[in-house]
């Protein structure tokens, strides 16, 4: 997930929450007051109640008139009934059904003297009065339809200002948050095209002063001391590896023109022999080390070419051929293969050669039998090349280190070698989009897998 988007998702969650809140605030106040306010209605009910039965000189006479001319101020679906002292019903509001109270209400309110019951369905209001030095019980109940639909309709509109804001805040942050952002997208896209050829470009500084401007300025510092080590390395590589391919080329000459010679002992010519094979493997070091200098991941497509795999098989196995005569080549085509495979990708065929060449020399130089088995597979996807020889397996400990440089396995006992032949040819093979795995299938077998992506 972008930064712009983890910004914007955190804020309007952050505001979710805080809104959210505030509106369970304002829904739960609003609930309070409407209590309140309906007891209120409540007691000034009883209040009128009662005064009007301290007014009345007759009052079961009074009462229907009294009622029925103030029904502008009884609370909605309201039901009153008043009791004597003798707890004996003497009113009611209701006439068109029998009349039914709780006597322990009664009771209760000898004690009380005064009952609220808000969690009744409808809510009771009750009250123990003496008027003119009588007592009177003044039951109450109604409904609070009128506070219960605001409170519904309350919460609607608070919900559904909860989930409109919700989605304008979630839109204006990441709108607002890609437009303070978007400098930093510009950088990172000015970054991104800084290769190893381009170490010299500078990123854009703007005056602003802020942040992302003292990035960019660090950046730029940062650029010009890789560009000095880089430029350096790679200045140091490719003239040591042209100085020395020169004496390599001479030494490499005048041992076969030695070796040619028939007056040597078998132990001399053995050494010759020996260390001709170690001057053509510094030389294909160099020859390695100096192609590596003058390509990158970045360029390296610009010189692509269609280049066929078992041209370079075969090239690659008489080239290593020359120093181990005695080795064999087995080169076949999976089944799996279809007829109409062109066995081709595309890539540099200078550096693929040098793969090969290395494969091939560990097989010559590691196996039992001087024998190595090449074995092409092409799919619709991939083209993959084994190559399988026999002998001593790499122990499963060493295999993750297996591409490092200067690796050298147990197998490797009492072998010249440098540790460098399996990281270039890992490092080529990256900058063909491929890979290279080894996995010992069986004893004493070592297999190389080569994978090109189509």
């Amino acid at each position: 997930m972008s930064l712009k988007r983890k910004i914007a998702l955190n804020l309007s969650i952050a505001f979710s929450l805080l809104f959210g809140i505030v509106m369970a605030v304002i829904y739960m106040s609003f609930n309070d007051f409407r209590k309140d306010e309906f007891k209120e209605r409540f007691r000034q009910r009883l209040e009128f109640t009662s005064h009007f039965i301290a007014k009345s000189k007759d009052f079961e006479e009074e009462a229907p008139v009294f009622f029925n001319e103030n029904s502008d101020n009884i609370l909605l679906n309201e039901t009153i009934l008043i009791f004597n002292a003798n707890k004996e019903l003497i009113y009611s509001t209701i006439k068109d059904r029998n009349v039914t109270w709780d006597d322990t209400l009664l009771k209760e309110l000898d004690e009380k003297k005064i009952i609220y019951s808000e969690k009744t369905v409808p809510e009771i209001y009750a009250a123990l009065k003496k008027i003119n030095g009588e007592n009177y019980y003044i039951l109450t109940s109604a409904y609070d339809t009128n506070g219960n639909s605001k409170l519904e309709y309350l919460k609607y509109l608070l919900i559904t200002a909860y989930v409109m804001s919700t989605l304008l805040i979630g839109f204006f942050s990441y709108y607002f948050m890609g437009q303070f952002l978007k400098p930093l997208e510009d950088l990172n896209k000015e970054i991104s095209e800084v290769t190893a050829h381009k170490l010299t470009t500078e990123i854009p500084v703007r005056d602003s002063n802020d942040e992302i401007d003292v990035l960019a300025k660090s950046f730029n510092t940062m650029i010009k001391r890789l560009d000095d080590v880089f430029q350096s390395q790679k200045d140091f590589t490719a003239s040591a590896s042209h100085e020395i391919r020169t004496p390599i080329t001479r030494m490499a000459f005048q041992l076969e023109n030695l070796i040619k010679l028939e007056q040597h002992s078998p132990e001399t010519l053995t050494s010759l022999q020996q260390i001709q094979r170690d001057v053509y493997q510094l030389s294909d070091l160099t020859n390695s080390l100096l192609l590596l200098t003058k390509f990158d991941k970045e360029n390296i497509q610009s010189i692509y070419e269609e280049v066929r795999i078992d041209e370079v098989i075969f090239e690659s196995f008489e080239a290593v051929e020359k120093s181990y005569p005695k080795l064999k080549m087995d080169f076949l085509i999976s089944e799996n293969t279809s007829e109409s495979a062109l066995l081709t990708i595309k890539g540099v065929q200078s550096l693929l050669d040098i793969v090969f060449i290395n494969l091939f020399k560990n097989a010559a130089v590691y196996s039992d039998d001087a024998e190595v088995d090449v074995l092409i597979t092409e799919t619709e996807h991939r083209l993959i090349v084994d190559v399988i020889s026999h002998g001593n397996t790499i122990p499963k400990e060493e295999q993750p280190k297996l591409f490092e440089a200067f690796m050298r396995g147990n197998n490797s006992q009492n072998i010249s070698g440098s540790g460098l032949g399996l990281r270039i040819v890992k490092r080529i093979l990256e900058y063909h989009g491929a890979e290279i795995t080894y996995t010992a299938p069986a004893n004493l077998l070592n297999k190389f897998s080569v994978i090109f992506q189509k």
